[in-house]
C-alpha cells in the first residue's frame, strides 16, 4: 500500500453554497456491493481513489466552535470537533467554557446506532485529565489506540500508569496486561467517589508510520475482540477510539467494524455511505484514498471467511 499523506488538512474551510451541496451528499450517497462486487472493486484501486475523492472533507470552520482559546487543547489546529456532535465534559465551572471542551465527537454505529463510538485525539499532556474525566462521564467499557506514542513526532501521549494514578478526580489501576501479536490489552479499573468500573484498553501498534498495514487480519483480530466486549451484557457507554489526529486510522477502524457488520446481517456492504455518516460525525474520517483502499480489502478478508464458515 503507498504511502499516506501527512496528518493536518491543508485547508479546512468551505466555500459558502457548496456546505449544503456537502451536507446532502453526506446524507445521501450510498453504493451498495454484493460480495461478488467487493471482490472486484479491490482490483480497481483507480475507481475506489476516484469515489473516495468525491467525498466532501467536512472539516470545522474555527469561527463555528465559540470557546476561546480552545486552540490550546487541540493536538493538530485544523482538525476540530464538529460542534453538532462533540463530547462535552461536565462541569461545575459554567464560566469556563473551556473546561467543558474536548477534541472528541460521537459517532454513530450500524444503521445509524446513537454514540456507538467516540472518536477523539490522541491525549496530550494537558488534556490526559479530560480524557479519563470522559471515559468515566460516559461510561465507556473499551478504549481502542491506534498509534504508538511517537512516529518520528508524538502522536500522543502515555496517559495511563504503570499500576496506579490519579488524573483530576479519577483514579486508574492497572489489574493485568496481556501481550498479543499486535496489540497489548490492559485491564484497567476505574475509581471516582467510592464507586468502580473495569476498562478494556486495547493498544494497537504495528500499524506502520504513513503507511497502511500489509495485512488486515490483525485489525479484524482486533475488532473482533472489541466487538465482543461491546456486545457483551450491561447496556454500558461508547466505546472510545483514538489514534493521534482521531480521523486516520480511527475511522478506518470504525468503518471496518460497521462494515463487517453489514457484511453478516445483510450480505452487502456499503462503505461509501459509512464514511459519508463517519464524516457527518466527525470531519476527515478516512483521510486518504490508500486508507480507502485498506478499508475494502480488510472487508473483502472478512467476507471470504465468512464464505468459508457458511460452505
Amino acid at each position: 500500500m503507498s504511502a499516506l499523506g501527512s496528518v493536518e488538512p491543508l485547508s479546512s474551510g468551505v466555500a459558502p453554497g457548496r456546505e449544503s451541496a456537502a451536507t446532502e451528499y453526506l446524507q445521501s450517497a450510498g453504493r451498495p456491493l454484493t460480495r461478488q462486487q467487493l471482490h472486484d472493486i479491490v482490483l480497481h484501486t483507480q475507481s475506489l481513489h476516484a469515489e473516495f475523492a468525491e467525498i466532501p472533507m467536512n472539516f470545522v470552520d474555527p469561527k463555528e466552535l465559540d470557546i476561546p482559546t480552545h486552540g490550546t487543547k487541540n493536538r493538530y489546529r485544523s482538525i476540530l470537533p464538529n460542534p453538532h456532535s462533540r463530547v462535552i465534559l461536565k462541569t461545575k465551572n459554567t464560566y469556563d467554557p473551556l473546561s467543558s471542551y474536548i477534541n472528541a465527537n460521537y459517532v454513530r454505529g450500524y444503521l445509524g446506532d446513537e454514540k456507538t463510538y467516540i472518536a477523539t485525539q490522541g491525549p496530550m499532556i494537558n488534556t490526559v485529565n479530560d480524557f479519563w474525566q470522559m471515559a468515566w462521564q460516559e461510561d465507556c467499557p473499551v478504549i481502542v489506540m491506534i498509534t504508538k506514542l511517537k512516529e518520528k513526532n508524538e502522536k500522543c501521549v502515555l496517559y495511563w500508569p504503570e499500576k496506579r494514578g490519579i488524573y483530576g478526580k479519577v483514579e486508574v489501576l492497572v489489574d493485568s496486561v496481556r501481550e498479543c501479536d499486535h496489540y497489548t490489552v490492559r485491564h484497567l479499573m476505574l475509581q471516582q467517589g467510592g464507586q468502580s468500573r473495569s476498562v478494556k484498553h486495547y493498544w494497537y501498534t504495528s500499524w506502520p508510520d504513513h503507511k497502511t498495514p500489509d495485512s488486515a487480519q490483525p485489525l479484524l483480530q482486533l475488532m473482533a475482540e472489541v466487538e465482543q466486549d461491546r456486545q457483551s451484557p450491561g447496556g454500558r457507554g461508547p466505546i472510545i477510539v483514538h489514534c493521534s489526529a482521531g480521523i486516520g486510522r480511527t475511522g478506518c477502524f470504525i468503518a471496518t467494524t460497521i462494515g463487517c457488520r453489514q457484511l453478516q446481517e445483510e450480505g452487502v456492504v456499503d462503505v461509501l455511505a459509512i464514511v459519508c455518516q463517519l464524516r457527518a460525525d466527525r470531519g476527515g474520517m478516512i483521510q486518504t484514498g490508500e486508507q480507502y483502499e485498506f478499508v475494502h480489502h480488510a472487508l473483502r478478508l472478512f467476507e471470504s471467511r465468512l464464505s468459508e464458515e457458511r460452505d
